[in-house]
């Protein structure tokens, strides 16, 4: 089977955007590998109902590794598994980081990639109106805007987080980078908008492009140093494609190390202790694994709280804590739900305040279990492996709670619940992170770019060692942006599919 020029594996909100924009040029022939279904249960497609996807038939189900630094526990660590990949089941945050975590990129040996390069792309991806054009696209395929319909918990959250000092803002992802604002949405006529209704489902009849869903990758084929196809699975039959061009990766931070390192290519001592032949020793796939760290103060409502009608969290701030820092490092933002990992006990009905540092120390891993495919990977996210991220939680968590208390909270607020209001000294509240943070799910860094031996791809994204083959998805982002990261993952595609077809 040699009739494609590209194959894009993971139909998750990178390849969908990569397939489609390779295929707008009608000598392309591509070819996209999905490991999960062409579409999943309708609640799905609405916006509350995120939560109830984590742990469902779209998602992979991944766990992390026991967390010693964490409460020695492991987490849930959702991956969407369906074509729209965690864009399907995520919480529809459109936000970009601020312009110097771009900057800082170049500044590690990802030439190209800081923030003025990446703007045509942030544009190129999306539809707003009203925004600043310098800015904000206007005819791009994700349509995104403010809540409509939105909560009053929100509005308190606005009064409250300026109440204590906190500046507002028109659009963190316009020119004024720090405070308060409504957010954009992926909601489209109160529906969720996610990469594979934007980008993919609008093309499928393109004769050149061919999705195929429920299709395991096993491995990469490498030759002579060249990616020369994949090998995949669908219905218990096994097959290989060899495209006349190149193999592309989007199978996100966990899927894009895992089949790198199923096909050889990763660190030499771990591939040998596994049973996997060496291809391309590299020792960084799979390392500098991070995420924002996530938990949050938890309060009972003192009346009746309304239905939600978005995605539970409306608005956003992007803070510093101390002046003398060049960007925010902290975001806090309100979840119309008690929003806490399933082994905390909490409340029926109330709200939070979540928090998380934007910028975070520790480094985890992506390893393999064994040589087979279908066992999941080792994840260890290394919660808290650096006193530096548990500093910036305890600063967050102060934050959050001077909101919460705010005067503007007084009609909705019962009571702190989590971690409650015997908690206040340093002891006891580094117990209750450790036991309540969780994955924010804005995994980065398993592949990512850059010109040191620790690098896995260049800044053109193509895999060191290895001809034929590139990375393009949040795996290559060297540092986590202090922002959910969806669109950034976007831009990123969009701007791997122009240096494809170059």
């Amino acid at each position: 089977m040699d009739q494609f020029d590209y194959v894009v594996v993971g139909g998750g909100s990178a390849g969908c955007v990569i397939a489609a924009r390779l295929s707008e040029d009608p000598q392309n022939r591509v070819l996209l590998l999905e490991a999960g279904a062409a579409d999943g249960p309708p609640n799905m497609a609405v916006p509350p109902a995120w939560p109830m996807l984590i742990g469902s038939e779209v998602d992979w189900g991944y766990a992390t590794v026991p967390q010693p630094a964490a409460g020695g526990m492991a987490r849930r660590y959702p991956r969407g598994k369906v074509l729209g990949g965690s864009s399907s089941i995520n919480g529809m945050s459109f936000i970009r980081g601020h312009r110097s975590d771009y900057d800082e990129w170049v500044a590690s040996g990802a030439a190209g990639w800081g923030y003025e390069d990446l703007l045509p792309f942030f544009k190129r991806s999306e539809r707003t109106e009203g925004g600043d054009r310098a800015y904000r696209g206007t005819d791009g395929p994700m349509r995104v805007a403010p809540a409509r319909h939105a909560s009053p918990l929100s509005y308190a959250f606005l009064d409250a987080a300026v109440g204590v000092g906190y500046q507002r803002t028109d659009d963190l992802s316009g020119q004024d980078q720090e405070g308060i604002c409504w957010w954009d949405l992926n909601i489209v006529d109160g529906y969720r908008q996610s990469a594979a209704d934007a980008y993919l489902r609008p093309v499928l009849d393109r004769p050149n492009l061919t999705v195929e869903t429920n299709a395991l990758v096993h491995r990469l084929v490498v030759a002579d140093g060249r990616c020369a196809g994949v090998e995949y699975s669908v219905g218990g039959e096994t097959r290989q494609i060899y495209p006349h061009g190149e193999t592309i990766l989007s199978a996100g931070s966990i899927g894009s190390a895992q089949l790198l390192l199923l096909s050889g290519i990763g660190p030499a001592e771990h591939l040998r202790a596994v049973g996997i032949d060496v291809v391309a020793d590299l020792p960084g796939v799979g390392a500098n694994l991070h995420d924002h760290p996530l938990a949050g103060v938890i309060y009972t409502a003192a009346q009746r709280l309304p239905p939600a009608q978005n995605n539970h969290g409306e608005v956003v701030a992007a803070v510093r804590t101390t002046p003398d820092l060049a960007a925010p490092d902290i975001q806090v933002l309100l979840i119309d739900l008690p929003y806490h990992p399933p082994w905390m006990p909490g409340p029926a009905v109330g709200y939070t305040i979540a928090f998380a540092v934007l910028h975070p120390h520790g480094r985890g891993s992506v390893r393999l279990a064994g040589a087979d495919p279908a066992s999941a990977p080792l994840i260890d996210p290394n919660y808290f492996g650096d006193d530096r991220d548990m500093a910036g939680m305890l600063t967050a968590l102060r934050v959050a709670r001077e909101i919460g208390s705010s005067p503007a909270f007084d009609d909705w607020r019962d009571e702190e619940v989590l971690p409650g209001p015997d908690v206040q000294d340093d002891t006891g509240l580094r117990d209750y992170l450790r036991r309540d943070t969780d994955a924010y799910h804005h995994t980065v860094g398993t592949c990512r770019i850059g010109t040191d031996p620790a690098a896995v791809v260049d800044p053109q994204l193509r895999v060191r060692g290895v001809d034929g083959l590139r990375v393009g998805d949040a795996s290559v982002m060297p540092t986590v942006p202090g922002a959910n990261t969806y669109a950034t993952v976007l831009a990123i595609a969009e701007r791997a599919a122009t240096l494809i077809g170059q």
